[in-house]
């Protein structure tokens, strides 16, 4: 499933799934597996699970952090001070509970990118393109490209609630 790389979460509403709860792994086992590898601050552990799930899966800051602090009030990790915050290692203890449940961790983000179709990915990869477009014609179009590009994406609008509005049965 490389080719779906680069794929990334819009904001909420945009995630996979359009609203539905697709599923979603286990925050602790993905840190603590991720933290086996090398020391990690908590946003490299997002872009991690962001970019090992192919996009599928993108924890926020608000279910890693306190992941982070239990896992070091239970002595599973330590965190480092650096000058640009706080890097994360496993401790020994750590290193111990990764090597005694490694078959049960597996890898976690794999479940979530299993979860997510091609259409999905490929409608998600079409609407990061359109954002592309969009910030680049709000930074550097004309008011008149602007307002066109709004009629443009309106209709666009209309033209998915219409897809949507299809009876699917043939």
């Amino acid at each position: 499933m490389g080719h779906h790389d680069g794929f990334t979460r819009f904001g909420p509403g945009f995630g996979p799934g359009f609203g539905r709860r697709s599923r979603r792994g286990d925050v602790r086992a993905a840190v603590l597996v991720l933290l086996e590898e090398a020391p990690r601050n908590g946003y490299q552990l997002i872009q991690e699970i962001e970019a090992r799930s192919n996009g599928a899966w993108r924890p926020s800051p608000g279910s890693i952090y306190p992941v982070l602090s239990q896992l070091e009030d239970e002595g599973l990790i330590v965190a480092l001070e650096q000058a640009g915050g706080r890097l994360f290692q496993l401790t020994e203890l750590g290193r111990g509970e990764v090597e005694s449940k490694r078959q049960a961790f597996g890898l976690p983000w794999e479940a979530a990118a299993a979860a997510i179709s091609e259409p999905r990915f490929a409608l998600m990869r079409s609407l990061k393109q359109v954002v592309i477009a969009v910030r680049s014609l709000r930074e550097a179009g004309t008011d008149e490209q602007v307002s066109a590009a709004a009629a443009a994406l309106d209709e666009a609008r209309r033209k998915i609630y219409k897809v949507l509005a299809e009876d699917p049965q043939p």
